[in-house]
Formats: structure tokens, sequence, C-alpha cells
């Protein structure tokens, strides 16, 4: 897909492969191979407006040229902050450039006037990215621009302070028997300085089955059990209780890992964000 091709669709990234450019408002009147200047442009948007350290960030470039001329084999440049790291670009013909951080897209071909295009860039901001982050995208071709001031553009993101969450599991017993329950306090602690108010928990069991949970809405599906908290502020904790059983028949210990987060808010610190739990198996 050449760097005039983009698709999106909902959800993080979407990859599209096509061998033909995208060319908009073609109707315009302008033909193919006419002679003079190129005037190009280029617009870079982020979303969200506010970054989350520890979360996506993505970066929509589009280019278009104006005419009257085609644009002769049109290179566009990004550049992402330092504090945010590359994970995925929606157009096959970009690479890296020489620069850190540095995205280049050459287009194989001439584009011409009226001709469009975007470019997706997805990062994830660095836990302890503080901003502002700064991304540039420039456009270059090889005829004159006869208006240069719109080549280039810049977007500022801030970055938000975030959250410190921390879980910990608290088994009630150290050892079970087959077919015995055994109960477990998760506790979540919120070391600021934002208010968590989407706090969720995710187990994934290690030979433990969930029965039941109190002080937390948890629901199983597809063998994930999770778990919704009510807001914690800073400094605050929220615990809830969970009972899991050893399956009858087991001949090897239990545990349960846990995994804190929210969707909304980014985390400085997520070294604290998982906690195990461990249950020895005993036979008598």
């Amino acid at each position: 897909m050449g760097l005039f091709t983009a698709g999106t669709a909902a959800g993080l990234v979407f990859f599209v492969v096509s061998a033909a450019p995208l060319v908009v408002n073609a109707s315009s009147g302008s033909a193919p191979g006419r002679w003079g200047g190129a005037d190009l442009s280029v617009r870079v948007a982020a979303s969200p407006r506010v970054a989350q350290p520890g979360q996506w960030l993505s970066y929509q470039v589009k280019v278009r040229n104006a005419g009257p001329g085609d644009a002769v084999l049109p290179v566009l440049k990004i550049h992402l902050p330092d504090q945010v790291d590359i994970a995925a670009v929606n157009v096959a013909t970009c690479r890296p450039g020489a620069a850190k951080n540095e995205v280049v897209c050459p287009s194989p071909d001439d584009i011409a006037a009226g001709g469009s295009g975007a470019v997706t860039v997805i990062g994830l901001v660095r836990a302890g990215a503080r901003g502002p982050l700064r991304a540039t995208a420039g456009l270059s071709s090889e005829v004159v621009d006869d208006n240069e001031a719109d080549n280039s553009a810049e977007v500022v993101t801030r970055v938000d302070e975030g959250a410190d969450l921390a879980v910990r599991l608290s088994p009630a017993a150290t050892s079970a028997k087959p077919g015995e329950r055994f109960p477990v306090r998760a506790t979540v602690r919120n070391s600021g300085p934002r208010v968590v108010r989407d706090a969720r928990v995710h187990f994934t069991e290690n030979g433990a089955r969930f029965l039941s949970a109190k002080g937390a809405r948890c629901a199983e599906r597809h063998g994930r059990l999770g778990c919704a908290l009510g807001p914690i502020r800073s400094g605050a904790r929220g615990t809830f209780d969970l009972v899991f059983r050893v399956p009858r028949g087991r001949a090897r210990d239990v545990g349960a890992r846990a995994t804190v987060y929210s969707a909304r808010v980014g985390d400085r610190r997520p070294a604290n964000n998982q906690a195990r739990v461990h249950v020895s198996l005993r036979h008598g």
C-alpha cells in the first residue's frame, strides 16, 4: 500500500494491502501529467488529545496535492516524540528513518492534482513520560512548491499525571485439599495522583476454580475472570474477597495471577500491577 492509500476501521489498527493509490476529488478537472508546481500540504492530529502514561497514542497524518501539477514521488517524514515507542504503521511502504523515532513514507508513484491520503502511526507512551509530546510531519516532492508554509505540521500533546495502581493477593490458607474451597482477599492500592474510577482486576487461574466474589462485580467469560471496582481515590485502597476451589482429582498445586489496570488513566509504575497466589495441594 502506497503513501496515498490508507484504511481504517473500528479498533486499534487496520492493515490494508492495495496496489492502487487512492485519489480523491479526481473529477475536479485536473488531468494527469499537467505541468506546473504542486501545492502539497500536510496535517497531523493526535488521539487522545491528552496522553496517558503507559497507554496507546495514535497519530493520523493527512496529505494532499492541490495542484495544479503532479507531485513527483512525494516523501512524507514523521517524527514522533522520544517518549513514545512506535508500535505500528498502517501503510506498507513506510519504513524507519535515519533519525530516532522517524517514519519515512515514500510514494512509489507521482500524485496527480487532487490526490490525497493518510498514514496512521500507533505508539505506546512510556510510563515515565512527562510531556509535552511534540510530533512533526513534513511532505516534500521533486517539483517546486510555491506554497511551502503548509508542507509541514506539528501537534503538541499534554501527558496526564496518571496514577499508580498496585494489587496484592492474600490467601486465607497456604494449602488445600482436592475439592476444598479457599478464600483470597484482593487489595488494590492507588498511590495517585489521579482518581481511578474504572479499576479492573483480571485473573488468570492456574488450576483454581472461581466460585464467588464479594465487594466487587466479578464475571467469568471464556475461562477468564474479571472484576470491576468502585472509584479509588489517591492514597486509598479497595478490597474484595474471592472464593476459589481446588478441583476434585487435582494432582498439582493451584494458584492464580491478578493484573490491575485502568482503561482511562495511565499507570506510571506498572511493575506492581501484578500479584500471584499459590496454594499447595494437601492430601489426607
